[in-house]
């Protein structure tokens, strides 16, 4: 209460004209001070993977020499393919360090909307499409960040899942889904993170644009959650100045040059000084922030320095990588490739050159370096090893870099549109694509290599904001190149890359192993490389469902993507798993599925009560020959489901346990059971597929 009562005495001690310039945008990345007072300008910076490089106040352009360079942190996709809420935190606060390193008050993440559809161009964003998965590493990387006298802000509030017409889209969703998969999520973040900040999404819910929003802001996040963090406007995401200045919005941010002119700025000064609104809006709203800085230590001098590009940083980029790798298959136990008597190693496809760090949109960083897989396979194996590289496929064109900055535009038609679709040619460029095909299949096929990579899938052409894919499929016609190379070289290893899962069905029959990797961060293809030969035992399970066609996923076969005037969310709760379990729908890939190069075995287990709260507890044994970690998932599977006429989901993830074992240890496992109405039966296996006991 003591920081609310100074909040008060510094607030009555401003005039209208220095409050109005706490309240919005006075650069592209900060607010007013007031400097007579003691109170420093508010300064924030993107992104989800690091800190974003510096620009110009008024323009987007860089300024940073070689100063701004920062860690490069694997996607908050990786981070959830770890199931460890340990490097949550660990990344947490070798982020939060970094921004404070940088003179940064706000970290503008992390992103924690849910993958609704896997065409979301922002996906690689964001965790999962479970609530509790996404909440649980949320969590401890909120706290990390926080650690370091910055704010988190966490994105977007709420359903903001296309970018299609992102600016207006109008979410039709029933309050009952609102309430059980698309808020948790944020609730957790906020009241049990803490979060400091949080920011509003562009689109519209219930007829009103979400950083607006009555229901949103005021009936939600103020009364029922008791909030009283700042909440600040994504940029551009403001229509109108009396709804903005009576909603709970505190802080308005656009990518325009035109500050003053902002909704909540000299527009909003005029109607406080006609006597349309009340002044007493804007106090509320200073009061907040100047919390905010007393929360950080800005205005008491006991404020952390922080630090960028550290060893340690870098070391907790490479462990978060490691864990989040996937083993999707591996018959015949093909992996890990053997490093001893092995001469010539050929790797095919764009992705295994291709750097990731700058492209994708607001999560664009500008990275100390960054290890490509072919980089991270060279400096594992040394000089005694020929490894060759052949590109196999090309882009559409090269991005070419340009003086204006994507986010200048970032406003226009709506926000966002969707890509052509992935299967669109030209035919001198498939003229092309075909040669170096040719070219890939006849290399491989000899047999002076012992070994041969592909690494392919998506980049930041496709994974990025402002951006939909128009379907699954793989782009630069991967596909046909897959089905050729392992026809010619059925022990190929395939690896695939991307923010969102892409069609299989063309090719993975005819390959023996398929690894999944996220956009890795700047130690991706160390990881990669490590995984590949042993060094590292893979333990990444996948946090979405990884689905055979478009039409697998309830958003486009029961609701509707990417339109763009309404998107009706049809499907209710029947999201990802939910949907695929309930209705009996094979995935490729199956939420929370990953393999290891070792096995385990699941006994006793057990439900036990303690006061009000519920466990499982079981032991985990590793039976097979080397070290190796287990996450043990488990699922409430409730009495009525939807088999049988109730509006509930077949089962739903409410506890997970990481588990690192050496060859024939056993330990005993106890996981907190969360939920309401416990009643039903307890699912307990490796993903929610493969359900090694029932309770």
């Amino acid at each position: 209460m003591e920081l609310w009562k100074k909040a008060r005495e510094l607030t009555a001690a401003l005039s209208l004209e220095e409050k109005i310039g706490m309240i919005h945008g006075a650069e592209l990345f900060r607010t007013k001070g007031v400097e007579r007072l003691g109170i420093p300008p508010l300064v924030m910076s993107d992104g989800p993977m690091g800190v974003r490089q510096e620009f110009a106040p008024d323009q987007w352009k860089g300024i940073g020499e070689t100063d701004d360079y920062v860690t490069y942190f694997p996607c908050n996709s990786a981070l959830a393919s770890t199931w460890n809420r340990k490097l949550a935190g660990e990344m947490g606060s070798a982020m939060g360090e970094e921004f404070r390193g940088r003179g940064k008050d706000v970290a503008l993440g992390p992103g924690i909307n849910l993958k609704r559809s896997p065409l979301c161009g922002r996906n690689f964003e964001y965790f999962s499409e479970d609530p509790y998965l996404t909440k649980e590493l949320a969590v401890p990387l909120i706290q990390g960040i926080q650690s370091w006298d910055v704010a988190a802000c966490v994105k977007h509030f709420a359903v903001n899942n296309q970018e299609t017409e992102r600016l207006w889209v109008e979410v039709d969703i029933d309050e009952e889904a609102l309430k059980r998969l698309y808020l948790p999520a944020f609730y957790d973040a906020l009241k049990k993170g803490g979060a400091y900040s949080v920011m509003g999404a562009y689109n519209q819910l219930y007829g009103e644009h979400c950083c607006q929003s009555q229901y949103l802001l005021g009936d939600i996040l103020r009364k029922e959650w008791s909030y009283d963090g700042v909440v600040i406007s994504d940029w551009g995401g403001v229509h109108d100045t009396k709804k903005a200045a009576e909603s709970q919005l505190d802080i308005e941010m656009s990518v325009t040059y035109d500050f003053d002119q902002y909704f909540m700025a000299n527009p909003l000064k005029q109607a406080v000084e006609e006597g349309a609104i009340s002044e007493s809006v804007i106090d509320e709203k200073v009061e907040r922030i100047l919390v905010l800085m007393m929360r950080l230590h800005m205005l008491d001098g006991k404020r952390k320095a922080g630090a960028y590009n550290t060893e340690a940083h870098r070391k907790s980029a490479l462990a978060i990588a490691r864990e989040s790798i996937v083993l999707l298959k591996n018959k015949r136990s093909v992996l890990p490739l053997r490093e001893e008597g092995i001469k010539r190693v050929l790797v095919i496809g764009e992705n295994g050159v291709c750097l990731h760090a700058a492209g994708g949109g607001s999560a664009e960083i500008k990275a100390l370096y960054e290890i490509s897989p072919l980089m991270g396979i060279k400096k594992l194996l040394g000089g005694n090893v020929q490894v060759d590289y052949l590109s196999g496929y090309c882009r559409e064109q090269e991005k070419k870099e340009g003086e204006i900055n994507w986010q200048e535009t970032s406003l226009e038609n709506g926000g966002g549109t969707r890509l052509a679709e992935s299967g669109t040619w030209r035919r001198e460029l498939s003229r092309r694509r075909k040669a170096l095909r040719r070219q890939a299949v006849k290399t491989a096929a000899l047999k002076d290599y012992d070994q041969v990579i592909f690494v392919g899938g998506l980049n930041h052409d496709y994974d990025c904001e402002g951006l939909d894919r128009a379907d699954m499929r793989l782009p630069y016609e991967q596909d046909e190149l897959l089905t050729e190379l392992l026809s010619a070289r059925p022990d190929m290893i395939v690896v695939m890359m991307g923010g969102s899962p892409v069609e299989m069905g063309r090719w993975i029959h005819l390959a023996d192993s398929l690894v999944w990797c996220w956009y890795g961060g700047m130690e991706g293809g160390t990881a990669l490389a490590e995984v590949l030969y042993g060094r590292v035992n893979p333990s990444g399970k996948l946090p979405e469902s990884f689905y055979k066609t478009i039409k697998d996923c309830s958003a486009h076969c029961v609701g509707d993507f990417g339109r763009k005037d309404t998107a009706h969310y049809r499907e209710g709760i029947y999201v990802g798993y939910r949907y695929l379990d309930a209705f009996h729908i094979e995935p490729e890939f199956s939420f929370g599925h990953g393999l290891s190069y070792t096995s385990f075995s699941y006994q006793n287990g057990k439900i036990v009560t303690e006061g009000e709260e519920t466990f499982l507890s079981c032991l985990i044994t590793n039976t097979g020959d080397r070290p190796g970690a287990e996450v043990v998932q488990v699922y409430l599977r409730p009495e009525k489901s939807s088999e049988d006429g109730g509006n509930v989901p077949f089962q739903e993830l409410k506890g997970f346990e990481k588990v690192f074992l050496e060859p024939g240890e056993t330990q005993m496992v106890y996981i907190k059971l969360e939920g309401e109405g416990l009643g039903g039966r307890i699912a307990v296996g490796a993903s929610s597929k493969d359900i090694r006991m029932l309770l």
